[in-house]
């Protein structure tokens, strides 16, 4: 039985508005006739009390509560207070709880924010756009737009963002999607869904959803994707293997259920279009548990997955993202057995996100078992760092303010794209950016990253730049010391800054790779570790002989690791001593280790096979879902006295692959060690719950690097001391 997480109460019955394609009123259930107007105390108490009982009997961590209607401010403040308060008390203690509450918005006033405030609780608020759209269905029953109501109390709730959950969209065809896509915008909405209009194949809709909902995917696109959108983000998440996020797509099986005004349990209330009574279950809140709701033969039939499918869905190549459709959108003469009335739309709308992923980073099936076995060609990381290209160019996008050094990056981008490549190719860039968009770094460095750019693209120009005790970083190429102004002048060939100094990036060469030493950058993202100060001369030839005597052992002893290393690797930014020896790799810096300087190569080839494992996986990470982010628990690493998230032991586990591999040749209590806690690792996270079909592919091949070495013999008094180290570490666990 899959229980149920996500609860919509209907507080209230009725509704202020009389739009012409709700589901409630205007389409085949007409059970909302004999329900009451208003939830009574006794009905909260009930639903509080099997929500919560539902919750302990599963162990539940998280679930979602919508007060919905009708109209749920109708309710009243006395009311939906009650209810806030009914739910808190019942679950206290148990789970977290995320309550929400849908509405047309005509009735939010301060009073009611003040109450959501008190009792957390987010608002969703219905708006199809710009005035002529919204108000083609949203009317009153005298005729007359509600429009301009909804906008002007949209601005009371804009004032408390965190309360700000977003907008819901129904798509009308005969509306302008970039006229709707402008006016959602407007009002800077955290997220934006998009409904496709109720309809079935006895009544079915106007054609061109697909169309428009390709044009508002392109806009949104353009514009840097400005706010998060359910529907499309389902569609990529769903590609690239990870969950949907939206009850209208994917194969996840249905964790919903509605409990009406009277306390009737009934499954997804859009099924009120399908036929009278279709969202019935015959049961209630005060005879029946959930678990007896739970399995309902219509609440069984949308956990089926796959195999709940019509053939012809079974068959299609996007039933992965689309998984039938919103399944009330399937009924047929009696039946549900068919693919979505919107097929066509969906399957072009699904197509083209699909055909834009591929576009901006593929990545095979084949390329990906390379990554999970630990290894990775030229070409497969090249598509790895193609996809970190379009995350760094988004990112730059989002961080970046009006002005004159945007106004010249765009430029650069048209007449010179390969320079501008070139400097969002150095790996600081993103972390700045990053920095940016969380509000721990200022605007200013956008300077330095157009004044590069203008430098190596010959460009004649005045920058403004960022200095930072008398130095002005120019990313990948060096910078201005003993600055006085901020000012940096570009002659298309050469730049000057007022006399300053010039010191260029040094670089490292060895085995046909060469790699920048980062120790000049600002915003080189080293984690808790402090970076290193400008090298001396003498300090970068150490830096030199070290790293050729690096790679000298990572081509003799490890060549599988090497094209991986060569294609990626094109940072090292030296961490300080103080603290001892250690190392690190960023998720914002693909391409970048940093690391203290080991005393010799073969300790600085193990940091180099260690950290970039994480770098491939870090990448791997931005582009594909391979867990559930949403699970929160901790998790025993065999290497660490403490638990980790399952990212954390993902990222361990990947890196050891080549630990383990590195040992393998040289010490057999480290081999002995390495290869069983990598093992345990593994079986951890096949067996936590939480991987997604992708993970799962992910995971089932680094198990399959893993396993022979288990059966390679070592002597025995190397096995015996790596056991008695890992039960040592297991008892400092506890």
């Amino acid at each position: 039985m899959v229980p149920f997480r996500q609860f919509v109460l209907k507080v209230h019955s009725r509704c202020d508005l009389a739009c012409d394609h709700c589901y409630v009123y205007e389409h085949a259930d007409r059970s909302w006739r004999g329900r009451p107007r208003v939830m009574s105390a006794e009905t909260i108490a009930w639903s509080a009390l099997r929500i919560a009982e539902h919750v302990k009997s599963h162990a539940l961590d998280r679930i979602t509560v919508v007060l919905h209607g009708g109209e749920p401010l109708l309710a009243g403040h006395a009311r939906l207070r009650a209810v806030a308060e009914a739910i808190e008390s019942a679950l206290a203690g148990t789970c977290r709880l995320d309550l929400r509450l849908h509405t047309n918005g005509l009735l939010l006033d301060d009073d009611f924010l003040d109450l959501f405030e008190e009792h957390g609780i987010r608002v969703g608020v219905s708006l199809d756009g710009d005035r002529a759209a919204h108000d083609r269905h949203r009317r009153y029953a005298d005729g007359r737009g509600s429009h301009d109501r909804v906008v002007g109390r949209l601005a009371l709730l804009r004032r408390r963002p965190h309360l700000y959950a977003g907008l819901l969209c129904t798509v009308d065809v005969a509306n302008d999607p970039i006229a709707v896509y402008e006016a959602l915008a407007r009002q800077a909405p955290p997220r934006v869904d998009f409904l496709l209009k109720h309809a079935t194949w006895d009544d079915p809709p106007e054609r061109g959803a697909g169309d428009w909902l390709v044009a508002v995917f392109d806009r949104w696109v353009a514009d840097g994707r400005p706010m998060s959108v359910r529907l499309f983000e389902s569609i990529e998440s769903t590609s690239r293997g990870g969950p949907s996020t939206t009850e209208a797509l994917g194969l996840e099986p249905s964790d919903l259920v509605v409990i009406e005004t009277d306390g009737a349990y009934e499954q997804v209330d859009s099924l009120k279009t399908a036929y009278d009574g279709a969202p019935a279950t015959g049961l209630d809140v005060f005879s029946h548990p959930l678990d007896e709701v739970a399995g309902h033969p219509g609440i069984v039939a949308r956990q089926r997955g796959i195999d709940g499918l019509a053939e012809a869905c079974r068959r299609c190549p996007v039933v992965g993202s689309c998984g039938g459709g919103l399944y009330p959108h399937r009924y047929k003469g009696g039946g549900f057995a068919n693919p979505s009335v919107y097929c066509a739309d969906l399957l072009k709308l699904i197509t083209h996100v699909r055909g834009r992923l591929r576009r901006t980073h593929e990545l095979t099936s084949a390329q990906l078992g390379e990554l999970a076995a630990g290894h990775g060609s030229a070409e497969t990381v090249a598509a790895l760092a193609a996809g970190q290209a379009s995350l760094r160019r988004l990112a730059l996008t989002k961080a970046a303010a009006p002005g004159a050094a945007w106004r010249l990056l765009t430029r650069i981008d048209a007449e010179h794209p390969a320079a501008l490549a070139a400097v969002l190719g150095h790996p600081y860039v993103l972390a700045w950016a990053a920095g940016r968009l969380a509000g721990t770094a200022g605007p200013a460095h956008l300077g330095n990253v157009a004044a590069a750019a203008a430098l190596r693209a010959g460009v004649t120009a005045e920058v403004e730049v960022e200095v930072r005790d008398g130095v002005g970083y120019l990313p990948g190429l060096g910078a201005f010391t003993g600055m006085t102004g901020t000012v940096v002048r570009l002659d298309g060939g050469g730049a000057e800054a007022g006399g300053a100094a010039w010191e260029p990036l040094r670089r490292l060469s060895a085995g046909g790779m060469e790699v920048a030493v980062e120790d000049l950058d600002p915003y080189r993202d080293c984690h808790q570790w402090s970076p290193a100060p400008r090298l001396t001369g003498e300090q970068a030839r150490a830096w030199q002989e070290r790293f050729a005597a690096a790679v000298r052992v990572i081509e003799r002893d490890h060549p599988a690791y090497l094209p991986a290393i060569r294609a990626g690797l094109t940072t090292l930014t030296p961490l300080s001593t103080v603290g001892g020896a250690t190392s690190s790799a960023s998720r914002h810096a693909f391409g970048a280790i940093a690391t203290t300087l080991p005393d010799e190569g073969e300790s600085l080839a193990l940091l180099l096979l260690h950290e970039f494992q994480h770098v491939k996986l870090g990448a791997v990470l931005d582009l594909f879902d391979l867990f559930d982010a949403r699970d929160a628990r901790l998790f025993y690493a065999p290497w660490r006295d403490d638990p980790r998230p399952l990212e954390g032991l993902l990222q361990g586990a990947y890196a050891h692959l080549a630990v383990t591999d590195f040992w393998r040749r040289r010490d057999a209590r480290a081999f002995a060690r390495w290869r069983a806690d990598t093992a345990v690792a593994v079986e951890t996270l096949l067996g936590a719950g939480t991987l997604t079909p992708l993970g799962m592919t992910f995971v089932a091949g680094m198990r399959r690097s893993v396993m022979p070495w288990l059966d390679e013999p070592v002597p025995e008094a190397a096995e015996r001391a790596a056991q008695e180290e890992r039960a040592a570490h297991r008892g400092r666990f506890g």
